[in-house]
Formats: structure tokens, sequence, C-alpha cells
């Protein structure tokens, strides 16, 4: 921080006079409307087809989908022969309500499920038979006919896979991974844990919440045998969760490898129903991350990463004796990405993978890249014989579905199948491609056929009671990608609008899209309060280019807070009635941490900030997110030091307000207590909102709506902003 900066002086900040005339109340029934809606629907998520499956021979497709727009009880659907079927409600099972196991909740939890009823399902290769996990029991159902029933079984089950041909299941219940038939046939144990601290068949937390890697159990392409994960965390540390609301409650335990801690010892078995077992061999001392599993008509195939992330390694599996050999080897000497789809291989055995080279993240086919510089890798949706259907962008707004097909001598160009601005997936087989495409007009999956045939899965999400206005800028000569958000009853040069900065602004994902989505939503909400808004995706976040995403090893804070600064003096050239001496910013996560080192770093340009969910200290963080870009707390004590705004909290001049939820098991609690804690000593006034009962994202409709009102009456109380009295 530049202490010569007189802007940012230990000094006490100039107070803002308050407006003198309050103006009418400009909202609409509309604007006062949205906090409900928003909260009721779950921001627009429910009765959004999701989760597609399409049938090799491209006739069918299955999908989940609440009943409706309020509605939180997924269903399984059918499309097939052009017009839908509800092949599974839940409601109509029949069964009494079970109890979710806990370590189905911790998977719900890491995967951002918040609906009930059937969240997950697995299917066999032909996408015959169904299999799910309702209420901790499990349940088949057949796509060609007949009624869904229930499979009796060993225990709770979670994460229910059938084998290749659709005779058998793979199921997790306390911790032993368990085979069933279909037809009747014994519930066979596989692999039992050791002790309470071991479990097979599921994904670690840094595997499930950072690796992409949510999977714990794979079965060989024949059903003889499954690679089953083994998960022993007695070495990681035990954190405690707890419900202050209800102390009668006990306290839960969660092993949380935080940055600088053991992780979790991780190690792969071929486990054949025959009986046998077979530890699949690698160092794991030197590569303890185990980041990628599948078992291919190849056999087993296996990426394995460094604990300083910096190399990559891919392996190749002999399932007999548990020997590897080495495929391929990827450095960098910032951090390696894991691209969700990868490793994989085409039919002939060729690796499928990525490599950032020149200014792109490119996708490569038997270590020769095939995309060209400029389209930017970011999921290996399927491999298909020889063909390989991936998601990239030459645009960070968008993101495309592309397929790439080995030519005659491997030289094909690869090919985009999806078209207009938007954010573009979907997947292909027998002649048909689902595409599952979001726009700033909604959701659409639309399954087309060859012959031009086009079939739409309808979605049943509610319409926004307000239409995001946005205006897409380009700021400074990094053409930071920015949304200008304004109120719908805004006329140029009747009134000066106060500012809002509305970003995330890290690693995990953009904001500004064409996507769409609630967060353009609730912005348009704020600005109909008054606000105009600003949503700005800087460096370190996804999608450009890899020195882009790379900036922020070693600090994560800097860089970003200034092309946050950028976008907004961007913004108020575009228009010159942003008031750039009342602006507030607020975010949620890594968007809490930016928000309150901004109003601690620069308030001269912050004049208030509500920070939620935040990690203040990084030394709290796990290790596989935290150390990626810091680096071990013990050898770059400094970078964390840098990227915590705890060290920084006596510099504070300006209102802020801490948002926690009280059973976040990501993000937990004690970052926004330190925070408080080193504000409280440095006689530094500021504001904390503890949120009973929530984890890392809000579900509860109350405390959504409730939220969003009390942080917009925080910012008119803070920046002095004329208005109703509550709203």
């Amino acid at each position: 921080m530049d202490t010569n900066d007189p802007a940012r002086s230990s000094g006490p900040a100039p107070t803002d006079p308050p407006h003198p005339d309050p103006a009418p109340d400009p909202r609409t029934d509309l604007s006062r409307e949205l906090p409900r809606q928003l909260a009721r629907t779950q921001r627009f998520t429910l009765g959004v087809p999701r989760s597609f499956t399409l049938s090799p021979d491209g006739a069918r497709v299955l999908f989940l989908r609440t009943r409706g727009s309020e509605d939180r009880t997924s269903c399984l659907w059918l499309l097939a022969g052009g017009a839908e079927q509800l092949l599974v409600d839940p409601d109509t099972l029949g069964a009494a309500p079970g109890e979710v196991p806990q370590a189905e909740l911790i998977r719900r939890e890491r995967a951002r499920e918040r609906s009930g009823g059937i969240v997950a399902y697995a299917t066999d290769a032909a996408v015959t038979t169904v299999v799910f996990a309702l209420d901790g029991a499990l349940w088949t159902v057949r796509t060609d006919g007949g009624a869904a029933r229930r499979i009796a079984t060993a225990g709770p089950v979670v994460d229910p896979r059938p084998d290749p041909a659709g005779r058998r299941v793979a199921y997790v219940t306390d911790g032993a991974l368990r085979v069933v038939g279909l037809d009747g046939g014994a519930d066979r144990l596989l692999a039992a844990p050791e002790n309470a601290d071991v479990t097979y068949g599921l994904a670690e937390h840094v595997a499930a919440e950072e690796m992409h890697r949510v999977r714990g159990h794979w079965w060989a392409p024949d059903g003889s045998a499954l690679l089953a994960a083994r998960v022993d965390t007695a070495r990681v540390r035990r954190w405690w969760i707890s419900d202050p609301a209800h102390p009668s409650r006990p306290p839960r335990a969660i092993a949380y490898p935080a940055a600088g801690t053991p992780n979790a010892d991780v190690s792969l078995y071929v486990l054949g129903l025959d009986g046998s077992r077979t530890e699949v061999d690698w160092d794991r001392t030197a590569y303890e991350y185990l980041t990628a599993v599948t078992w291919d008509a190849h056999g087993p195939l296996l990426g394995v990463q460094s604990r300083d992330q910096k190399t990559v390694r891919v392996l190749a599996a002999d399932p007999d004796g548990g020997a590897t050999r080495l495929l391929h080897e990827q450095r960098d000497p910032a951090w390696v990405e894991l691209v969700p789809g990868t490793p994989a291989r085409t039919a002939s055995g060729a690796l499928v993978h990525t490599a950032d080279t020149g200014n792109s993240r490119r996708l490569t086919v038997d270590g020769r890249p095939v995309t060209p510089d400029g389209l930017h890798i970011r999921q290996v949706v399927a491999v298909q014989g020889e063909s390989v259907l991936f998601v990239a962008c030459d645009e960070p707004t968008e993101e495309h579905l592309w397929r790439y097909d080995a030519g005659p001598g491997g030289a094909a160009a690869p090919v985009r199948l999806s078209s207009g601005p938007g954010l573009h997936t979907g997947s292909a087989a027998g002649g048909a491609l689902l595409l599952d495409s979001r726009t700033e007009r909604g959701h659409r999956a639309t399954l087309l056929r060859d012959g031009g045939r086009a079939t739409v899965i309808a979605s049943l999400a509610a319409t926004p009671a307000l239409a995001p206005r946005v205006t897409w800028l380009r700021a400074g000569e990094r053409e930071i990608r920015t949304a200008l958000v304004l109120p719908s009853w805004y006329e140029p040069g009747a009134a000066r609008l106060p500012v809002l900065v509305a970003s995330y602004g890290g690693p995990a994902m953009r904001l500004v899209t064409r996507g769409g989505g609630w967060s353009m939503v609730e912005a348009q909400w704020f600005a109909e309060e008054g606000f105009a808004v600003v949503v700005a995706d800087g460096r370190g976040t996804p999608g450009r280019d890899p020195a882009w995403e790379k900036t922020v090893r070693g600090d994560s804070l800097s860089a970003p807070l200034e092309d946050q600064v950028t976008a907004l003096r961007a913004a108020a050239e575009h228009c010159a009635d942003l008031d750039l001496g009342r602006v507030g910013i607020r975010g949620w996560s890594y968007g809490g941490t930016l928000a309150a080192t901004a109003v601690i770093r620069r308030p001269d340009v912050f004049h208030a900030a509500i920070s939620g969910a935040a990690p203040s200290d990084q030394r709290l963080y796990d290790t596989h997110w935290r150390e990626r870009f810091l680096g071990h707390p013990d050898e770059e004590p400094e970078a964390y030091e840098r990227s915590s705004p705890i060290g920084e909290a006596a510099s504070l001049r300006r209102p802020l307000l801490l948002v926690h939820g009280m059973a976040d098991d990501n993000v937990v609690v004690a970052h926004a207590l330190r925070m408080s804690a080193a504000l409280l000593a440095a006689h530094r006034p500021h504001q904390v909102l503890p949120l009973s009962g929530v984890t890392h994202s809000p579900t509860d409709a109350t405390v959504v709506e409730g939220l969003l009102r009390h942080q917009v009456n925080f910012l008119r109380e803070a920046l002095n902003i004329p208005g109703p009295a509550a709203v």
C-alpha cells in the first residue's frame, strides 16, 4: 500500500454532506417485488432444465427440472419423440421421507445444490437404466417404460452409479463402497473403511470444492471392477461448525485442510467384483493431489498434481498390477490450471489435453495444438471416437460449444456449433446436437436433429420482475469487460446518481457475461433503488488468457482492485451523471474480500463497503485453492499478508458491513470474527450481520430477501442517500 498517497492517509475521512432535497420515490411496484421474487425462485434457477444426458442414438434426453418457478422439488424428466414426459416425481413415490445422509449433504454443498427431490442421477451406457438416491434410498427407473422401483440397500445411499450394462449399482454408505444387483442380486461389500477417518468412493473436500472432481468411484467399461478413491483424513485438522442459535445441538466436525496444513491421504484402488484389490501406484509424496480419474477402453487414466500445483502428470494405469506409466507432464512457473474434462483419450488412444501456449489455453490432441491462438479452452465436454466436444471463448463475455474432428492427416479445424451472444454448452450423439444456452433473453435448451428438426425443452423459470438495462463497456487499456446498469427512470442530466460497484473480480467466476442470470437482475434492482451499478471482470477472472488469470499469483488483491477503479472511472466517463463522491462497493466470497480491501486501501474512491462471506484471513482457506495463488504460507508469508485485509484493519475510515453465514463450512465464520476483532482492536467502527444456520450461499427465502433490503438500507445511510426509511 502506498502510504505517501494523501488520499490514503490515516487521518479522518471527509464527511459527505447529506442530499438537501429528498427526491420522490421513483421505484415501481416491480422493483419492490424483486427481492421477494429472487428469494422464492432461488435466483431464477427453479424451473430451469439442467443435468442433461443425451442417449447414444440421439433420440432421448434425460434432465432434471422442478415443476415450476417456485417449486423446490427437482424431478426427473424424459424427452422422447418430441414430447416431454415426467419420468419420476418424488412426491408420488409413496415412500416415507428419510433422512439425507450427512455425506450427501456435504456433496450437495460442494456442488452448490439448492433444490430438493432428485438432485442427481446416473445412467448406464445406453441411457436406458437410471438410478438416483432420494432421502438416502436407492431408486431405479427405465426410460423405455415402467414405474420407478426402490432397491434394498445395506444403508443410506450416496452417489449411486450403475455399471455400463445397467445390471448393478455401486454406491457409498457410511464410508463403504458396495455393489447391489438391480435384478434382486446380492448386496456386496467391495471396500470397508478401516476406521472412522477413512472413506471409499467419495471425493475429499479440496477435490470437490476446487478440482472439479466431484466423484470418488468409476466403473470399468466391462463392469467387472471399479476404480475407487480411498480418502484418509486422519492427519487433516478438525474444525467445528456449530449453530449458536441452537445451543442444544452439538457442533459438527469437519476435516478442513487449511493452507499450509496436511491434506487428506488419497490413494486409488482397483476393486474387482471377484473380491480382488489392487492399489494404483504413483509417487503420492511428490504428487499428492489426485485431480482426475477415468476408465476408458484403453484402461484407467488419471491426473496427479504436485502440492505446489506447478506440475501435473497424466498417468496410464495397469488395472491388473497397478503400475502406472507417464503419458504427459505439464509445468508452469505459476500453476497448472486444471481444465474440466481433461485428460481424456480418443478411440485411437490419442491423449486429449490442453496447453498454455502463446496467449491462449489451447486444446491438444496427441500433444499437438488443434485450436488457434486466441481461442481459450474452458472445458472438454466429451470425447467420442476421434471427435472432441469442448467449450471455449474468444471473447470474455461469451462461451461457445465447439467440435474438433480429426480429418485426413489430423488437419481438420475446429467448428463452432453455437451462435449468438451467450454462454453455450451441450452434447452430441447419434447425429443429434443438444444445445444448452444461457443468453440475455433467458435459458434455452434445444435438441437439433439431422434434417434441421428442433425441439425446445421448456424452461419453467419465472420472468424477472425487472429486465436488466445493461450498457457494455471496455475500460482502460486492458479493455476490462464492464457492465453499467442504470435505473429505468434515469434521464441524462436530471440528477446525479450514487454508484454501487458490485463485482466478484476473482478467479472463480465472471459476472460480466452475455449469459443473463440473476446477478444482472439483482444489479437492476439496486439501480431502481437509485444507484448506477458498475460490474467489472478485471485481472484474475477466468475466460481471457493464462497471463491475465495468473496476474494474481502472489498478490490476489492489488491488480483486481486497480482494475475496479479503472472500470469505475470508465463508467463515469461514459455517463457524466455518476457521482464519484458517493461510491459504495459490495461483494460475496472473494468479492467480499475485494470490497473490504477497496474501502480500506482506497477511501478516496470507495466510501462504504459490504463484505459478504469473505475469506479475510487467507491462512484459514483450503490448501488447494489458496496455495495455488499464494504459495505455501511457511514459504511465502508475505503473499498471505498482502492478500488478507485483516492486517490493514486499522486503516479503515469508511463504513463497513461484514455479513457471514454461521454454518459456512467453506469460508468459515472465523474469517468475519477475526476481521471484526482486528477492527475493534483498532477502534474502527463497523457492523457485523451474522446469518444463523446459513452456509456459504443463502437459500432461505426470508434470509435472501431480508439481506438484500438490509444492504440497500446500509448503503443509503452510509452514503447519505435520501430515500424510503425502509425498503
